[in-house]
Parts: structure tokens; C-alpha cells; sequence
């Protein structure tokens, strides 16, 4: 028969944090954990020191809604057949064991009437075509449909806290990623802050000097004004003296006929340098379109932070030990052949594919004399052994780096005509849009886009040839 220990171990099960009594009309809440909804509402309805703060578990302190309780009929179902089992076990040989009416201990259970009786209640005629069991066996159903409902309980209360432990590692990464977008941004516009103090202090010296060769200017135009103004004033007396003398001495005099010179105020060069001074806030203007390119691009992709895979490396590539860099070398390393390993392409896959969101990562590439270095994604399912044909109806979307040129790996290889050879690419995956950007990390000049249409996992892809080329990443 049930012992008084197993039956509180069970009633221990089913108590509420709160009152500490058995549960009645049992609710959960967000982080799993049960209570009585009168203990509930109660415990709500207390202040906290942060009155648009939501409450939290009164055992783990988690937040949760108030009006996010969720009625647990199982649980309430558990509670009271555990009830039901503290009625029908014996628990001594004390008065709780007796028959009220007969004095006897109580051995039978009537399943009829559902009723607990001693031996003279069993032999008496109103029981007697009863369906009769002895307490232990009477209750067995009971415990089992308890122990089963406490399993499936404990493994809800599992499954919710694994639930937990997921959300809170992604709230971490999340948090983790808003922080680094924090200092990108704080980084981008320290570095604008500097550049327009260093353009500031450049446009005010240009101004400072023209506003003194104004001045100089002005000065000599004022000197030379005045001097003009002299001779004429001298010259109009001489005149006026001239014109009072009589007639017969007037005859004698010859009068010489002088041009005035006139003095411009501003030279055709300082005029100018004044004209051409608003192109001076040309390099200002590029500065701050490349600064909000450069903001919007690191504000909407996140860094891809790529290792390589030596499980899928060509013999002939030297990993470094971080996974951050590749050499091509002619001599084979002593790697073991596997599915996974490239056999005839000199390649290497990321260690980490992409299933979903906007992804980007920089290669920097150093090619040697006929030297070739080919990034971009491929398919996780791309062909590891014998040929590999790099074409997007192969599941690769990739360019290729060579000696002087560019090329986008086409369904036909397609050369680019690009200002300048880039030095680092930064391959840029939007998965749900199908995009695969390849810009000049250095300058943003763009290079290419593939567009597709991704359904499975696609893997950073990186290929090199020639001795001595290499190429390492960075996010």
C-alpha cells in the first residue's frame, strides 16, 4: 500500500511556490513554471519599484506578462487524483485507518460506490455484487496516470527551458551584434569628425589666404587710385592757370594730352581663384557619399566571421594555423582523402555555411606572376571530386582574379573592365533577395552581382593558383 512518504513526495509535486498549499486552478507562465491563480493574480497586483517594469517569477525572476497566464488542465488533473490517492492509501495503523462505523482497519476499495471499507462493510449485503479491490490495487491506475502526467510535465518543463536557454544565447548574439554595429558607427563617424576638421581647416586657410590677397589688392588699387587722383588734380590746376592768361601768351602754350590710366581692382588671377574656390568642397561631397554608402552597407550586413575548412582544402593549399589565410605551394600535403576534400580544383570551402540573412566578408588577395585567385559561394552539394566547373548551373557564383584582369564565372566566362585591379574584394550574400556582390573593399567600386534563387545552404568558396599567391579574410 501507498506510504505516507510517497504520497506527500507526490502532494510536494503539485504545491504553489506562493501559498505553499496544493495548487488550485493551476496556470503557467512564460519561463514554465506553475501557481494558483488567485496566488497569482495577487502577487501581480503588488507594485514593484519600476511601475512600467513587467513582473517577474517569483522562483527564477524572469519577466512575464500579466495576462499571458495559460490554465494547465493536466496539472489540475494531477492534483486532484493526488487527492484522490491521499484518500484511498493507508497510512498506519491510526484512527485515519479505521472504519468510522466499525472500529476496523479499512482493507477494500467499492468501485461501484467508490467508498473505502473494512472487513464487516465488505460482508454486508449492500456491497456484496460490488466489484470489490483492495486499497492498493484500487489506487495503482491512479498513481500510474500520476507518474505519467509528472512525466509529461517535467519534460514540458524541459523542453521550456531548453526554449530558454536558445532564446537567451540569440538575445546574447543579437545583443552582441547591435554592440558591434555601435562601435562601427561611433568608428565611422570618428573618422568623418576628422576628416571634415581636416577639411575645415584646409577650406578656412584657402579662404584666409584669398582674404588677404583681397586686402593686398585693395591696398594697391587704393595706392595706385590715389596717385592717378594727384596728377589729375595737378594737372587741372596747370590748366586753369593757362586758361587766365591773355590771349597772345595763350597762342605760345601747347597743351599735351595724357591718358589716364585705370586701375582694376581685382586681377583676372585672384578673380579666378575666387571662381574655382567652390570646387575646392569637391573631395567634402565625395568624402560624405562614400560615408553614407559605407554606413548604410555596415548598418544592413552583418560581418561574416569565416575560418576555412582543411577538411575540404586541395592538397596543394597551405592553411594557416588561425584558418584566416591560404598559400598555393606545387608540393602536396600529406592530407587524407575524404568526401568532403577537393581532388582535382585547387579550392577550399569556409568551415560555416549561410542558410539565411545578409552576410559579407572581405578577401584579400596577393597574386603572384600569372598567379589566379577565384571567391565567391557556392552550393553546399557543389562537385568535390574530378572537374569542377565554376558556373552558377554548377552551383557556384563566383569572379576570378588573375595577372591584369577580372572575370565573372558566368554560364561564359565574362571579362570586367574595372577602374583599377582590386587588391581586396568584399563579397557581399543577401540569401533571401539571391544577391552575391563582389565590390573593391578599397574604393567600393562595384564589380559584379550574380542573381539567383538559393534553397540550400551555400558555403564561402575560395580558389588559388601559382606559386607564391595567397589570399587571407577578414569580416
Amino acid at each position: 500500500m501507498a506510504s505516507a512518504a510517497s504520497v506527500t513526495s507526490l502532494a510536494d509535486e503539485v504545491n504553489c511556490p506562493i501559498c505553499q498549499g496544493t495548487l488550485r486552478e493551476p496556470v503557467t507562465i512564460d519561463c514554465g513554471h506553475n501557481f494558483c491563480r488567485g496566488c497569482l493574480t495577487r502577487y501581480c497586483e503588488i507594485p514593484g519599484p519600476d511601475l512600467e517594469e513587467s513582473p517577474t517569477c517569483p522562483l527564477c525572476k524572469e519577466p512575464f506578462r500579466p495576462g499571458s497566464f495559460r490554465p494547465n488542465w493536466q496539472l489540475a488533473n494531477v492534483v486532484e487524483n493526488i487527492e484522490r490517492l491521499q484518500l484511498v492509501s493507508t497510512l498506519g495503523l491510526g484512527e485515519e485507518d479505521a472504519c468510522q462505523e466499525h472500529g476496523e482497519k479499512i482493507y477494500f476499495f467499492c468501485e461501484d460506490d467508490e467508498m473505502q471499507l473494512c472487513v464487516v462493510c465488505r460482508a454486508a449485503g449492500e456491497h456484496a455484487a460490488h466489484t470489490m479491490r483492495f486499497l492498493e490495487d484500487a489506487a495503482a491506475p491512479y498513481r500510474e496516470q500520476i507518474h505519467k502526467c509528472l512525466k509529461c510535465l517535467r519534460k514540458e518543463r524541459e523542453e521550456i527551458q531548453e526554449i530558454q536557454s536558445r532564446e537567451n544565447k540569440r538575445m546574447q548574439v543579437l545583443l552582441t551584434q547591435v554592440s558591434t554595429k555601435r562601435q562601427q558607427v561611433i568608428s565611422e563617424f570618428a573618422h568623418l569628425r576628422k576628416f571634415l576638421e581636416e577639411q575645415q581647416s584646409i577650406l578656412l586657410a584657402q579662404l584666409e589666404s584669398l582674404d588677404g590677397d583681397i586686402l593686398k589688392q585693395q591696398d594697391e588699387f587704393d595706392f595706385l587710385v590715389a596717385g592717378e587722383i594727384c596728377r589729375f588734380s595737378a594737372l587741372i590746376e596747370e590748366l586753369e592757370e593757362k586758361n587766365e592768361r591773355p590771349a597772345r601768351e595763350l597762342l605760345t602754350v601747347r597743351c599735351e594730352t595724357r591718358k589716364c590710366r585705370k586701375p582694376v581692382a581685382v586681377s583676372p588671377e585672384l578673380g579666378q581663384r575666387i571662381r574655382d574656390f567652390p570646387q575646392q568642397a569637391l573631395p567634402l561631397q565625395r568624402e560624405m557619399k562614400m560615408f553614407l554608402e559605407k554606413l548604410h552597407f555596415e548598418l544592413d550586413y552583418e560581418p561574416a566571421h569565416i575560418s576555412l575548412d582543411p577538411q575540404t582544402s586541395h592538397p596543394k593549399l597551405l592553411l594557416s594555423e588561425d584558418r584566416q589565410r591560404a598559400q598555393f605551394s606545387y608540393k602536396w600535403q600529406n592530407s587524407p582523402d575524404n568526401p568532403q576534400r577537393f581532388d582535382r580544383a585547387t579550392c577550399v570551402l569556409a568551415h560555416t555555411g549561410i542558410t539565411g540573412g545578409r552576410h559579407t566578408w572581405v578577401v584579400s588577395i596577393d597574386l603572384a606572376h600569372g598567379g589566379s585567385c577565384t571567391v565567391g559561394v557556392v552550393s553546399e552539394d557543389v562537385q568535390r571530386k574530378g572537374e569542377l566547373r565554376l558556373r552558377p548551373e554548377e552551383g557556384v557564383w563566383a569572379v576570378r582574379l588573375a595577372w591584369g584582369f577580372v572575370s565573372a564565372l558566368g554560364s561564359f566566362p565574362t571579362r570586367l573592365t574595372l577602374k583599377e585591379q582590386p587588391r581586396q574584394v568584399r563579397v557581399s550574400l543577401d540569401y533571401e533577395v539571391g544577391w552575391v556582390t563582389f565590390t573593391n573593399a578599397a574604393t567600393r567600386e562595384p564589380i559584379y552581382t550574380f542573381t539567383a534563387s538559393f534553397t540550400r545552404k551555400v558555403i564561402p568558396f575560395f580558389g588559388l593558383w601559382g606559386r607564391g599567391s595567397s589570399f587571407s579574410l577578414s569580416s
